[in-house]
């Protein structure tokens, strides 16, 4: 009788192979509870959380979609598409409205815009056509929009003319940001302040702020010179000239002492032409033929000295 010899290598591998099946159960009994845990401290039930799933799934795969169709060029065909059956549905550019404008010529607006018209309406580009209007002048801001079927909307925002600016062959319009807007004949300057001197136009708004402190005199200054770019003389209507200090605050501080003596000592409209105060506190004052009478004097005494 043949007797079957085991060995005892083949029981210690069952053991092992047993011990390794038990720990992986252990685990995956741990880990489904740990998994379990976490979808108790969820706010959803199994049920949404698939729905939510699925979502995910169905928008990743239209977004692969979209990207596909993008490199297909399927999105500009269609644009193509609803291009083509918005203008024969009458959607396209007809007319074009423009509002806003008080000064300027309304036709430099047309020129602009005059090549939209009979344009499909989802191809106009609004705000390129408020960057070609922003370039003319006069526009300071320009709003720009669609009323359907079509019309194209343009409502302006006017810059304000605030002085003139004197250049060596003619006269400019400028707003109160020294912005130049067009030329302006003389006899239209009306009542506004006549500005010059290199740079000029850059201190508008400073010198309207010097001015507002002395507001009696602002009436009465007809024009305003940048000197040296670094200080104002300023012409009454009178004709006569106020040199002014250099500085914000000390050209402030003089046309407020001068308007004080003006108020005490009517120095508008007096003899004299030209006032310095170019060092203050003095102030120097200037009339024609006074020099020459001073010196006319001098040597008549000193011919009837013996």
């Amino acid at each position: 009788m043949a007797t079957i010899k085991r060995s005892a290598k083949g029981v210690r591998r069952a053991a092992k192979a047993n011990a390794r099946a038990n720990t992986a159960r252990k685990a995956r009994k741990k880990t489904g509870g740990f998994i379990d845990w976490l979808m108790s401290l969820l706010p959803f039930t199994e049920e949404q959380l698939q729905k939510i799933f699925l979502g995910i799934i169905i928008a990743a795969a239209l977004a692969l979609a979209w990207f596909i169709a993008t490199l297909a060029g399927v999105p500009a065909l269609l644009q193509a598409q609803v291009t083509q059956m918005a203008s024969k549905a009458g959607f396209e550019v007809q007319h074009v409205r423009v509002s806003g404008l008080e000064r300027m010529n309304q036709d430099r607006v047309y020129e602009r815009v005059l090549g939209e018209r009979d344009r499909p309406m989802p191809q106009v580009d609004l705000e390129a056509i408020r960057e070609d209007l922003l370039q003319l002048p006069w526009v300071k801001d320009a709003r720009v929009s669609r009323q359907l079927p079509g019309t194209l909307a343009i409502d302006i925002v006017e810059r304000e003319p605030h002085a003139v600016l004197q250049k060596p062959d003619h006269l400019m319009l400028v707003d109160v940001e020294g912005n130049e807007l067009e030329p302006v004949s003389r006899r239209d300057i009306g009542e506004r302040l006549i500005i010059s001197g290199p740079g000029a136009a850059r201190q508008v708004g400073a010198l309207d702020h010097l001015l507002e402190v002395a507001p009696a005199l602002r009436p009465q200054v007809r024009g305003a010179e940048w000197v040296g770019n670094r200080r104002w003389n300023l012409t009454f209507k009178t004709g006569q000239v106020l040199a002014l200090p250099q500085g914000e605050d000390e050209a402030g501080a003089a046309l407020v002492s001068f308007a004080r003596l003006d108020g005490q000592n009517r120095l508008l409209g007096g003899e004299v032409t030209t006032f310095d105060m170019r060092a203050p506190p003095r102030i120097y004052m200037r009339i024609p033929g006074r020099a020459d009478e001073v010196l006319n004097s001098n040597s008549d005494e000193q011919e009837s000295t013996p």
